[in-house]
Parts: structure tokens; sequence; C-alpha cells
């Protein structure tokens, strides 16, 4: 090498040195592979990432953040140089720097380091050193195979998502598992989410990290076997099938497509509507691959529920589901009562059975009712609602569905933006104008309500509040509503609150609110503190009184 080249190597060596140096630093080694048995190291690659004055070395997501870096200096390197020459050196580099760190908890059972390399052909782009630790590996694998037989085959008890966030990486490495074994894998992540049913916060943990785990082996292991993978100009990936690939045997049990098809169904019924393109590309690809499976459930559905609880047909009614689509097809035959019976305990039949609560509704019907709520969707979900309360002895089969319907943070797939309603809001909303029965529904919504995403309740207070008026029924839900609104909303119940006793029954409902609640409930009602102080000041005993403890409980907050 020349004096040019020496100095660069020489830049590089003192980045990779540089890394080492920082993380044999950190005190929480051996704190951090402690939390679960499912690791044995924390490090299992970094990149390199050279560009002449500005090098830099980081973990995979670094490197590929870095790599759009430009260069002030021209490399000194050609690209033969840099497998020729730089690689070797660049890999005994790094290899004496493990030999001295490989049995610690920094490393783990491999490591691997990639490089990219700014070169005056071009970047070059290169997995410069990779190494197996048989012991760590070894000592892994028999933690993976002890926690699938007590934790998860024997268990009966909840798991943390951080067992499952290694378990399922584990599982789709090829650098431990040479071949995944399909069918066992597909049981072990069911298993996990049957174990975590009960927990929805934690079920959608580990269902992330399991679509996360098979999103990256799809993309990193299997698809590049069967396509060269090319990025469009718009930074998404174009697959073209590779001409020596076999397409048969792609329907016969326990074939890694399946893995594909699985993690398809799961981006489908669990992710938002903005990932679920991935899921359809999945799917697309899989039958392009010939997979007869991935095209019949293109067609209709993921073969997971029985036809008789995805297909009802009668004189009043016909029902169809599909839930790769999320769609549940409603054809009213005749406008009835009966005719919404069916279809509402359809479709809460199939939410017991696990079909994605995200569905929208396609309703062929000659009735168009609508919910007295200006900005809801103009959706046929909607309009499928707004027919069926308009029989009141429906209601209580509504109010079961909206029960069984919510949850936080998923909405009908046909809504989004302003318009966006977690499932069941229909029901609740038309429940909650009708009826005063209704009013502990309205509560437990609006409990589940995500309000940095959606903004609908808003409209919904209004009205309910003009159709309820303040009573000692309605205080809780109305309450309920403003603690989950935003400051757009402005109701104007100031003059019943004229009233001493429905001012007195305001004050005993914020006084009970924790924290910082009081002052969200107040705001819509009567305005920031300033406008609650000046109301008090000009006010008589004992209103005055009334007012003064209400804005005892806003500054508190």
């Amino acid at each position: 090498m020349n004096a040019l080249q020496e100095e660069a190597l020489e830049e590089m060596k003192a980045a990779i040195y540089e890394w080492f140096e920082e993380q044999e630093k950190r005190k929480d080694v051996e704190g951090a592979v402690k939390r679960t048995t499912l690791q044995v190291g924390i490090f299992n690659d970094i990149v390199l990432d050279y560009r002449p004055g500005r090098t830099s070395v980081g973990s995979s997501d670094f490197g590929r953040n870095a790599s759009g870096r430009k260069s002030m200096k021209a490399s000194p390197f050609t690209q033969e140089e840099v497998l020729h020459e730089v690689q070797p050196r660049l890999t005994s580099i790094v290899r004496e720097k493990l030999d001295k760190l490989h049995t610690s908890a920094l490393i783990d059972y491999r490591f691997t380091l990639k490089g990219r390399f700014a070169t005056a052909d071009g970047l070059v782009r290169l997995t410069v050193f990779d190494i197996v630790y048989e012991e760590k590996k070894q000592h892994l694998l028999e933690r993976v195979e002890s926690y699938i037989e007590q934790k998860l085959e024997k268990g009966a008890y909840p798991t943390k998502p951080l067992e499952t966030f290694f378990l399922t990486r584990h599982l789709l490495d090829p650098y431990l598992f040479n071949e995944p074994d399909v069918g066992r894998t597909i049981a072990i992540f069911d298993r996990i989410q049957a174990l975590n049913k009960e927990r929805a916060q934690a079920l959608r943990e580990h269902r992330s990290d399991i679509i996360r785990a098979l999103t990256h082996w799809a993309e990193e292991v299997f698809l590049p076997r069967h396509y060269d993978v090319t990025l469009s100009e718009y930074r998404t990936n174009e697959n073209g099938i590779k001409p020596d690939t076999a397409l048969k045997h792609m329907d016969e049990p326990n074939q890694p497509i399946d893995l594909l098809l699985y993690v398809a169904v799961m981006i489908l019924r669990y992710e938002p509507s903005y990932s679920k393109a991935k899921g359809m590309t999945f799917l697309e690809l899989a039958r392009q691959l010939g997979s007869g499976k991935a095209g019949r459930m293109l067609k209709e559905g993921s073969d997971t529920f029985a036809r008789e609880d995805i297909h009802l047909r009668d004189e009043l009614t016909e029902c169809k589901a599909n839930d790769v689509f999320s769609i549940i097809t409603v054809v009213i035959r005749k406008e009835e009562a009966g005719a919404y019976e069916r279809a509402i305990s359809f479709i809460l039949s199939l939410l017991r059975k696990g079909f994605p609560k995200s569905y929208k509704i396609k309703l062929k019907s000659s009735v168009r009712e609508a919910l007295p709520i200006k900005g809801l969707a103009k959706s046929d979900t909607h309009r499928f609602f707004a027919n069926a309360l308009a029989y009141s002895e429906l209601y209580p089969l509504l109010e079961e569905y909206a029960r069984e319907a919510m949850e936080e943070f998923v909405w009908y797939e046909d809504t989004e933006g302003e318009k966006s309603v977690m499932p069941g809001s229909y029901a609740v909303f038309g429940l909650g104008l009708a009826d005063e029965r209704y009013f502990p529904l309205v509560e437990t919504y609006m409990a589940l309500v995500d309000e940095e995403h959606q903004l609908v309740q808003d409209k919904f207070t209004t009205v309910f509040a003009e159709t309820h008026g303040i009573t000692e029924r309605s205080m809780p839900a109305l309450v309920a509503c403003l603690r989950c609104s935003h400051d757009s909303l402005k109701l104007r119940i100031q003059p019943e609150l004229e009233s001493e006793d429905k001012l007195s029954l305001l004050v005993r409902h914020v006084e009970a609110l924790p924290d910082y609640q009081a002052e969200r409930v107040l705001y819509p009602i009567l305005g920031k503190a300033e406008k609650l102080a000046a109301l008090a000041r000009k006010a008589q005993e004992p209103r005055k009184e009334l007012l003064l403890r209400l804005l005892k409980a806003a500054e508190q907050a």
C-alpha cells in the first residue's frame, strides 16, 4: 500500500478501535443479557462506513443511515484493492479485538463486520469478516429449546415480550437453524399468542415482534432465494423471479412459503392500514411462486375460518367475510329487524373467533340512514349500523356487538384521518343518543378512545350534550366524553349551569377527577382558568363558592 492508502487504513482502524473501546466501557453489559435466558450476547454485527475523512462504525441501522453521506476527499482505493488488500487487514484487526472479548456478554454467538467502502470506481458493499462461536451457539440452542419446552409447550402463564423478541429472531436465524421447522415455528407463534390473549397491550407487543421477525426473514432470507430484488426509484423493492427458481412443491405441507403466508395474514389482520400493502405484496409474491393457497386466500380468505362462519345466506340476508381484505359483505334482502339481527350476529360471531376488528362492511341495502352526528365517514359501515339502530329491539344485540368490537388503537378499515373511528363507534354513538340505559356503554367506550388519533368523539359529545343535557344520569358519561376531548371542542351548556343544582353536580364530578383531567373536562365548557376566575369574581354566593371550587380543581391540575 502507498502512503495515502496506509493513512486511510489507519483511519478505519481507529474507527473500529473507538467502537470497541466505547463498548468495553459500558456498565450495563451483564445486566442486559441477564434479562432473559434467550440472549447470550449484545452485538452480532457492526458496519464500517468508509468515507475518507468521515469514516464511522456502528450498528447495521447506523451503517444504513450513514451510507448516503458524501466524502470531501477522493478515495485512494479501487474496488479490487478493497477486496484483496483492505479486507484481509481489517479482518486481522477485528479478530485481534474479538480474541479478547468473544467470551464476554458484549459479543453474541456470531459476529459480523460489514463494510461500505467509497472507492475510485464506486461504492463497494461486502461482508469483511464473519465468525460463529460454536460453544456459545450450542449454549444458546439449548436455552431456546428449554424455553420452548418449559415456558410455551408446558407453560400456562403469559410470557414476556422481551422473550418473544429474541425467540422469534432465533427461530428464523439461518445461522442457528439452517432451515426453520415450519410447522413447529407456526405452532410456537400461535402458542405465544394464546398464552397472552388476556393481556391486550402485551399481546400487541408479542404480535409485533412475531411480524417483524417474519418480515425480516421473508425480505432478507426467503424472497432473495427466489427473486432478484432491486430498489426502485421510489425506494421500494421490486421483485423478479429468478430463472432457476423451482415452482414445484409450494403447496406441500410445512414448506417455507407457509411462513410467508402466515406473516402476510398477520400483517393484514393486525397491522395498521398503512402496513397492509406489504401483506398483500407477500401474498401476491407467494402466488407467483406457484402457491395455490395464496391464490385462494386472495379470493376467499385465509382458510382460518370454517365455511359456515364466513358465509350466511337465507331469505332475509346474505353475508360473506374475507379476513385477508378485512371485508364483510352484507346484502339485506328484506328491510326488517330480523335481517339486521342475523347480520349483526354473523359479525359478532366472527369477531369472537378472531376476525380482524378493523374490518369494513360492503353493504347492499335500499335504506340509507345516518347518525345525526356531523363529521362521520359516509361509509357502508356507518350506514349499516345506522340502519340497524332504527330497530329498538336490536339495541341489546348492538350493545353486545359494541362491547366485543371496541379495542384501543384499532379503527374501522374504511375510515382515516380525522374521520377514523374505533370499531363499535357507530353502535355506541347511536345507543348513547337513543337511551340512557347505554350511558355506561359510552363511558366504557370513551375510556378506550385514543384521543391522539381519533377526533370524532368531540362531534358525538356535542350531540350527546344537546340531547341529554346535564342530569344525574348523563353527567358520568358526559365527563367521560370530555376526558378524551380536544381543545377545539366547545360545549354550549352554560345556560344549564345557571342552575345551582346542575353546577353543583358538575363540581362533584370534577373534584373526583385525578390530576390534569379536571382542566381537560372544564375547558370545553368554561374555557381557560382565567375566564373561570373572572366568572367567580362576578358571581354571588352560593354560586361563587361552586365556581371557586371548580377553579381550584383546574389550577391544581
